[in-house]
């Protein structure tokens, strides 16, 4: 994802859904540098604010997925569908997952 939008004339809600994505990739982006950076560090010092910052950064992007949750519902069912549960995550993708926020759903998932 670039930090620029790919169609003109979005809406403001479109355009704000884009920073915060385009703001999470850069999140996950700035998490990976400090990981290979503090994974290859020989001075234990450097190697301890590496992870700091890290782990800083690691902030950052869940309050920005916490952001995305909240302004879209459809993110919101995924995230429940399978964070924090247990088990193989493709047999919950197959349709053996958690069932949608609050018990709703047609429960169409197992059919064959």
């Amino acid at each position: 994802m670039s930090s620029g939008t790919i169609e003109p004339g979005l809406s403001t809600e479109a355009l704000q859904i884009h920073r915060a994505l385009a703001s999470f990739q850069e999140e996950l982006e700035a998490i990976d540098f400090y990981h290979q950076r503090a994974d290859v560090s020989t001075d234990a010092g450097l190697k301890a604010l590496l992870i700091h910052n890290r782990n800083d950064e690691m902030e950052h992007a869940t309050m920005l997925l916490e952001w995305l949750r909240r302004a879209l519902p459809e993110f919101d069912l995924q995230l429940r569908k399978f964070l924090f549960q247990p088990g193989d995550l493709a047999a919950l993708a197959a349709g053996g997952g958690a069932p949608a926020a609050g018990g709703a759903g047609l429960g169409l998932g197992g059919l064959k």
